[in-house]
């Protein structure tokens, strides 16, 4: 809009510089014409005598006239100088007509000729007309169109934005998920092919995570039944008398995969979930039982560090427990000295750190959550599953330092700003 006002008065004024240029020139002429014509009018009935005896006798016309002798002298008239300025010795000195505009005023003279010979000359002066009614018009019409322009051009923006909008709307709710959604058509061809490569990726993301989530779904329900087997298994070497500590926590490693697959098949068919929070102090008291154990057998302390009173988090508890043992595991893997966990509050948000005293990530931070497959490089399927994890139970997974000692935060929306989150959506 800005654009097409711009040009449009650009245009204006290089048009209106040149023709106030030609009408200026053109009312000088017309003023000029005007009084050299009533002026040579005037000098039928004007005489000059010779010999100075008989006064001259001047017309009665609205206008100063004075006349001149040959020598210069001023012999009659109201108005002009008392001896012949530069206008009229120019006159007599060409006998043609002379003229001169200066401060507003027409200034004309015209040289007395009797038998062929100059006499004398006539100075005629006047006020030029004023034409502000002129300028007023011209000033309205070029402020007319550049008002139409700018009509113009807010109709035009409107026409183009609006689909634009519509446009940026359907690609919000595509990124929401809404692989449903149809991008509207507006008749303008560009907006229109957008609209369709938007509509071609909604369906080629609903096919490929429709894809996945049936995998996943059928992996994880695939995998229930041999693992309640094994329990089975398990639980009968107990009951018949085998309480040995190795087969305790073969018990309790089975327990733990079997929550991890529940939590995997849910997040993978996407469940619609009602509200819910994790108690923090619990599931902390529940990573220090096991993670203590492998750290200490390296040599390396746990440290738990639950700052502020806020002990709920509005996440589902075994999607978080999942995410911080895949974020232990790593430190324990690849961190080095003692590991520290954090929650601490992040302006309306809950924030977990999971640090440890190792070099860090090099390179690219992002590409730890990167999965590796065939030529990719990559680290591993562990954090980018974290970072899956906390995105579709609306949280974050970032690396807030890289090197050294590295820190990963778990960002989740504290459950006192859930409903406030809610209305602002």
């Amino acid at each position: 809009m800005l654009s097409i006002a711009g040009v449009a008065a650009l245009a204006v004024v290089l048009f209106a510089i040149p023709l106030a240029i030609v009408l200026l020139r053109s009312y000088r002429a017309e003023d000029i014409l005007r009084l050299q014509r009533d002026t040579v009018a005037a000098t039928r009935a004007i005489d000059v005598d010779a010999t100075g005896a008989d006064p001259v006798e001047l017309p009665a016309r609205p206008r100063e006239l004075a006349v001149y002798d040959r020598a210069g002298r001023k012999i009659g008239g109201r108005g002009g100088p008392a001896a012949a300025d530069a206008i009229v010795r120019d006159a007599m000195r060409t006998e043609r007509l002379a003229d001169r505009v200066d401060d507003g005023r027409v200034v004309v003279a015209v040289p007395l000729v009797v038998g062929e010979r100059v006499t004398g000359a006539v100075r005629a002066e006047a006020v030029r007309a004023g034409r502000g009614g002129i300028w007023l018009a011209l000033a309205g019409l070029a402020l007319l169109l550049i008002g139409l322009s700018i009509a113009a051009a807010v109709v035009l923006a409107r026409r183009l934005s609006r689909p634009l909008e519509r446009l940026g709307e359907a690609a919000r709710r595509l990124g929401e998920g809404d692989f449903a959604v149809g991008a509207p058509r507006s008749g303008v061809n560009e907006v229109d092919d957008v609209a369709c490569a938007l509509d071609t990726t909604a369906g080629r993301l609903d096919s490929l995570v429709s894809r996945e989530r049936a995998f996943s779904a059928d992996a994880s329900h695939q995998l229930r039944t041999p693992l309640a087997a094994l329990r089975l298994e398990l639980e009968a070497l107990q009951l018949r008398g085998d309480r040995t500590p190795e087969l305790e926590a073969a018990v309790g490693q089975v327990d733990r995969l079997q929550e991890t697959v529940t939590t995997l098949l849910a997040v993978a068919r996407d469940t619609p979930r009602s509200t819910v929070e994790s108690d923090l102090r619990q599931l902390l008291a529940g990573v220090s039982d096991r993670w203590h154990p492998p750290l200490g057998a390296e040599g390396r302390k746990l440290r738990l560090e639950a700052g502020g009173e806020q002990a709920v988090a509005p996440i589902s508890a075994p999607v978080l427990r999942e995410i911080l043992d895949v974020l232990l595991d790593n430190a324990l893997r690849h961190g080095a000295g003692d590991v520290t966990v954090t929650v601490r509050d992040a302006s309306g948000a809950l924030a977990i750190d999971v640090a440890d005293q190792g070099p860090g990530v090099s390179g690219d931070p992002e590409a730890v959550f990167e999965r590796r497959s065939g030529r990719r490089v990559g680290h591993g399927i562990g954090l980018a599953l974290a970072r899956s994890l906390a995105h579709a139970e609306g949280a974050r997974l970032i690396i807030t330092r890289a090197a050294p000692e590295p820190v990963f935060t778990l960002l989740v929306v504290a459950a006192d700003q859930v409903d406030v989150a809610s209305e602002a959506r």
